[in-house]
């Protein structure tokens, strides 16, 4: 017997608990198996859904993650792991996925993974080798997927990251605000940020068409490249690179991948890493596109999430009047001020160096 898997995240109120210590007594040996839990180690205290434990099985430690997602969400990160990533060969570049169970009413699912220990990738620390590797596999994984016959299913149970995203997010984001300003007491962030998408949405055009021209084929994305979700493993055969937290899951260009994991990055580092990715796709017959237009295409990217990040919000505000609300909007508001050319010109460049 496993000595306090019966009482796994018992002070947490988590639904499926029943579930989720079948599945980990399971995992770990059955009823053969002799042990305990060591310990439980909450990785998202805001969300309570993220946790890792750690076990001690037959006079070894395991270590396990264990997440609860939503149910659409769950199946999305099972078809990564078990259909998507493996119909091109890269079922170990993902998360590496124990199994799965549902909690009875529906409501949600655990996911239980290997615990891969802490090689995420610092962006603050920049390792150059390291980086390389990461943004190497993502070229391949969007090289892998450009066209495939399985991008259909993955819109299917994900969305898509293209010229719709950015649409749909302005006019919802739109929508949400206009009902804000019936509000009493509406500041003046919604009139701002009003103005911001009505300049969004006259620029959808001209976008749409650089999308068109210059976006490459549609492909496979992550959805959510921050380093956090980049694991870089030292093996003793090199580095080995894997995406976790396939959450986001989309069909889109790759711009929008590209975009979100350079931002991530130090200025005056992203041109290195955009030449890597740009080596490795052009053995593949690709071509990227010259800067101004691939900032075009990043702003485009990144314009799509801020307008996404409007709409909750507002929605908050106009159903539930959630003062916090507010706060969201300006600080919103903010990163639209603040938004700056994902690769910087040459003179902000020197000046970074000096």
């Amino acid at each position: 017997m496993i000595e306090g898997l019966d009482h796994l995240l018992e002070s947490r109120g988590q639904p499926g608990l029943a579930q989720l210590r079948g599945l980990l007594r399971e995992l770990l040996g059955g009823h053969e198996a002799e042990g305990r839990l060591i310990e439980e180690q909450t990785l998202q205290p805001r969300g309570l859904r993220v946790f890792r434990l750690r076990f001690a099985i037959n006079g070894h430690v395991r270590q396990v993650i264990v997440k609860r997602l939503r149910p659409e969400i769950a199946l999305r990160g099972a078809l990564i792991a078990e259909r998507w990533l493996p119909a091109v060969g890269m079922r170990d570049s993902g998360p590496a996925l124990l199994g799965s169970v549902a909690e009875p009413g529906g409501n949600c699912a655990w996911h239980v993974y290997d615990d891969l220990g802490p090689c995420e990738l610092d962006t603050s620390r920049l390792d150059r080798e390291k980086v390389s590797a990461a943004i190497k596999l993502i070229a391949q994984l969007h090289l892998q997927f450009a066209r495939h016959p399985l991008l259909g299913e993955v819109r299917l149970h994900g969305c898509d990251l293209g010229i719709h995203f950015y649409d749909a997010n302005v006019r919802d984001a739109t929508y949400a605000l206009e009902a804000c300003q019936a509000l009493p007491q509406q500041t003046s962030v919604v009139a701002r940020l009003l103005k911001r998408l009505d300049k969004l949405r006259q620029e959808l055009p001209h976008r749409a068409r650089a999308l068109a021209a210059w976006g490459g084929p549609e492909t496979l994305l992550h959805g959510d490249l921050w380093g956090i979700n980049v694991f870089v493993i030292p093996t003793p055969r090199g580095l080995h690179v894997r995406l976790i937290d396939w959450d986001h899951a989309s069909v889109g260009p790759a711009s929008y991948d590209i975009s979100t994991f350079l931002v991530r990055l130090p200025p005056q580092e992203r041109a290195w890493v955009l030449e890597v990715y740009r080596e490795e796709t052009a053995r593949a017959g690709w071509c990227l596109p010259p800067k101004p237009v691939l900032n075009l295409l990043f702003e485009t990217a990144e314009y799509a999430r801020l307008a996404n990040r409007i709409i909750w919000p507002a929605i908050a505000l106009v159903q539930d009047r959630v003062p916090w609300a507010w706060e969201s909007l300006a600080e919103v508001d903010q990163w639209f001020e603040d938004l700056a050319p994902v690769l910087p010109c040459e003179t902000e460049m020197q000046g970074a160096t000096h």
